[in-house]
């Protein structure tokens, strides 16, 4: 399945006229396998050993150019660093608010909201953002511990 969503993915950028580098095959491998919602910098981290010329600045470059083209959407929750999401399909999100982690859920009840929004608004709806924020398993049990 990564496999395919990568050719994909790589299709999709020529299409766009985006020529591949080594440095961008990596980051985009990289969004594909790792379901972490990863910041730019995790990116930079795990791929500097293999590229040690590719900068911080090379990855946000590259992130904004997968945006442009739509592979990834950037999510921004406040905190100092966007993290970047590969789009398979429409998907909510749910984070930890102990630890910021970021887990996908597919809700397909919810893919009417938008049509719903536009006929008791009247307005033309582009697109809609769901998060759901709590705590997760790993700290609950963390926080059950403590005490």
């Amino acid at each position: 399945m990564g496999s395919e969503m990568l050719d994909h993915a790589v299709q999709s950028l020529r299409e766009h006229g985006v020529r591949m580098t080594p440095q961008r095959q990596a980051i985009l491998e990289y969004l594909v396998t790792e379901h972490s919602h990863p910041t730019a910098d995790d990116i930079y981290k795990a791929l500097s050993a293999r590229f040690p010329n590719m900068s911080v600045a090379t990855v946000y470059n590259n992130l904004r150019v997968f945006k442009e083209v739509g592979l990834v959407q950037e999510m921004n929750y406040g905190d100092a660093s966007s993290r970047f999401d590969f789009v398979t399909s429409r998907h909510y999100h749910i984070i930890c608010d102990a630890c910021g982690k970021v887990v996908d859920f597919n809700y397909p009840v919810l893919d009417e909201i938008e049509s719903v929004a536009s006929q008791l608004t009247g307005f033309k709806v582009d697109r809609h953002r769901l998060e759901v924020y709590g705590t997760c398993p790993a700290c609950q049990a963390e926080q059950a511990h403590k005490h």
